[in-house]
């Protein structure tokens, strides 16, 4: 077992907990809570410069001294051993052990920072984790007169007195975590605490998000941390290309002839997705390194279909897990978020016609700014009615005819650039297939926000087939196409736009095949590229107020859903641009 990333608790009383968890326990009762009970982890730069602390101490090595040794004033030392006490309910893996064979021993735990001035030496988080460790000492039958924290920082060796208050607050702190546990009672989040900011679990937490929602907006919202993410997708479009890996980085090579051409070469630290469209080879290694790193790799037909994507064993949150299920098998709740998620794609497709109708169009087509505006207050109406449906039948109906009215004025968003006596038209949506080149982008577009989605409600922990809206089907992301309705219009319609508008998408860019209109290589990569963008463009939280990129936006409420569905709040609050 890691001490420092725990595994998750899968019983309730047999489990040992891991003394490091206590220690979280003291810290933030929500964070233990998280990383033991939910399996939920987030890697920071504290948490790296942690492991490099430890790398040394982690190396087993050496063994504990004992009487029959024979060495009675010898003192020996024992690294990253793995102790436990059954009597407490508690299991360590100690970076260094000091004992003689007088069966006295000295637990020594180290510490990244800097010795903090205090009256006891240490921060009570530290001390009780030392506590607790010498416990275990005790319980194997070592006498322990006091434990030992070493601050790599400031490089310092400082006493901790294990007195009464000490190992009462301990066993108090254990008690704590187990009944949580059991209890499967998620603590609350830290208020407004300094804690937060640098904690690696704030973006899974997400406390100050949490409690403005549980409380009707009485507290401020701080940045997330990070607000931006490196890594990023890679996409591999070449026919017949071979990922594979070597040492740390991820290479992309293409066999032409009998030699092999190198076409790239990625660091794995910087890469969050690997999307392969067509007959795309992967290694071995390199599933197994995607696969560790909880890296989904997607892979889409040469059209631009979404087949599936395989990922490692992922997030094991089961608790959040069974509360998706109980509200998709309760008719009532599930509907309850249908009509809001039906509404707020209304109100975005209604807002991105607003936004983009384009009024030299509009008039070339006898329509004025009259018109425009009995769309819109149309729109507005459907909106309203979505909330007031008793039925699925009529929700899917309401939804329908939104649908209808935002794509019948699709067309008013496009520009008049003509290209070569060509220029970009919409008259109908179609899917199986494209008939026309928008539609083509349309359907990659919805393809590529499939991934997204199914990709992100996986890290989650949620299960990206149950969904509450779209109804189960075998090979359907069910819960994916839920989220995303309310992103068509603000993503990928937009990107849409946005390729066409700007001729970054040429008519050579499509290739026509009886009925069937797709996308060449060229095309594909050009509207990938705006489609990434999209992505990693920053927008504001209407609720939060922060700054942050849409695919961070993304996560956040996916989250946020995570936490309504565990009935942390009361309302799921959806993401509406103005």
């Amino acid at each position: 077992m890691n001490d420092t990333q725990a595994r998750p608790a899968d019983t309730e009383a047999s489990l040992l907990v891991p003394v490091r968890m206590v220690n979280e326990w003291v810290y933030c009762p929500r964070l233990a809570y998280l990383m033991w009970v939910e399996g939920e982890w987030g890697d920071s730069a504290d948490t790296a410069q942690g492991r490099r602390v430890h790398k040394r101490v982690d190396q087993p090595s050496g063994t504990l001294a004992h009487p029959e040794d024979g060495k009675s004033d010898q003192l020996q030392q024992a690294r990253s051993m793995m102790l436990a006490s059954e009597c407490l309910g508690i299991i360590a893996k100690m970076d260094v052990i000091e004992s003689r064979s007088d069966m006295t021993a000295t637990p020594v735990e180290f510490k990244k920072g800097k010795r903090p001035h205090l009256p006891k030496q240490a921060f009570e988080p530290e001390r009780v984790q030392v506590c607790a460790q010498a416990m275990i000492l005790e319980d194997n039958g070592y006498t322990v007169k006091e434990g030992t924290i070493w601050f790599a920082g400031s490089r310092e060796r400082v006493r901790i007195v294990l007195d009464e208050e000490l190992r009462q607050l301990t066993l108090k702190s254990i008690k704590g975590l187990r009944e949580a546990a059991r209890l499967k009672k998620r603590p609350p989040p830290l208020i407004d605490s300094p804690k937060c900011p640098r904690c690696s679990l704030a973006g899974i937490c997400l406390p100050d998000e949490t409690y403005l929602l549980q409380n009707g907006g009485k507290n401020s919202i701080r940045p997330l941390n990070p607000a931006y993410d490196s890594a990023l997708p890679l996409y591999i479009q070449t026919p017949g290309a071979r990922l594979k890996k070597s040492g740390g980085r991820l290479i992309i090579e293409h066999k032409d002839g009998d030699s092999v051409k190198r076409l790239k070469e990625v660091p794995l630290i910087k890469v969050s997705q690997v999307a392969l469209f067509g007959p795309i080879t992967v290694t071995t290694p390199a599933l197994h390194a995607l696969m560790r790193q909880d890296i989904p790799l997607a892979y889409f037909s040469m059209g631009g279909w979404f087949l599936g994507q395989t990922s490692g064993v992922g997030n094991g949150n089961v608790a959040v897990r069974e509360a998706q299920y109980r509200t998709a098998f309760n008719p009532q709740a599930s509907f309850k978020f249908a009509q809001s998620l039906v509404a707020a794609k209304i109100q975005n497709s209604r807002t991105f016609l607003r936004r983009n109708w384009r009024h030299d169009k509009a008039m070339r087509n006898d329509k004025d700014e009259s018109a425009k505006k009995a769309i819109l207050k149309k729109m507005q109406i459907l909106i309203q009615k979505s909330s007031q449906t008793q039925t699925v039948q009529e929700l899917l109906g309401i939804e329908g005819e939104a649908a209808a009215c935002y794509f019948a004025n699709f067309d008013n968003m496009l520009a008049q650039n003509s290209q070569d006596g060509f220029h970009f038209s919409f008259q109908t949506r179609s899917r199986r297939p494209p008939t026309d080149p928008v539609n083509a982008l349309l359907s990659l577009g919805y393809a590529l926000l499939t991934r997204v989605f199914s990709s992100s409600i996986a890290i989650t922990g949620l299960d990206p087939h149950m969904g509450l809206y779209h109804r189960p089907q075998h090979g359907r992301p069910s819960l994916a196409l839920d989220l995303m309705e309310p992103y068509r219009a603000i993503i990928a319609d937009s990107c849409v736009i946005g390729v066409i508008n700007n001729g970054e998408i040429k008519p050579k860019d499509f290739i026509t095949n009886g009925k069937a209109c797709s996308l060449k290589n060229s095309g594909r990569k050009a509207f990938i590229r705006s489609f990434e963008r999209r992505l990693e463009q920053e927008v504001t939280h209407p609720i939060f107020g922060y700054r942050v990129s849409m695919r961070r936006l993304i996560d956040v409420q996916i989250r946020l859903l995570s936490r309504y569905l565990q009935n942390e709040m009361l309302t799921y609050p959806h993401y509406l641009p103005r």
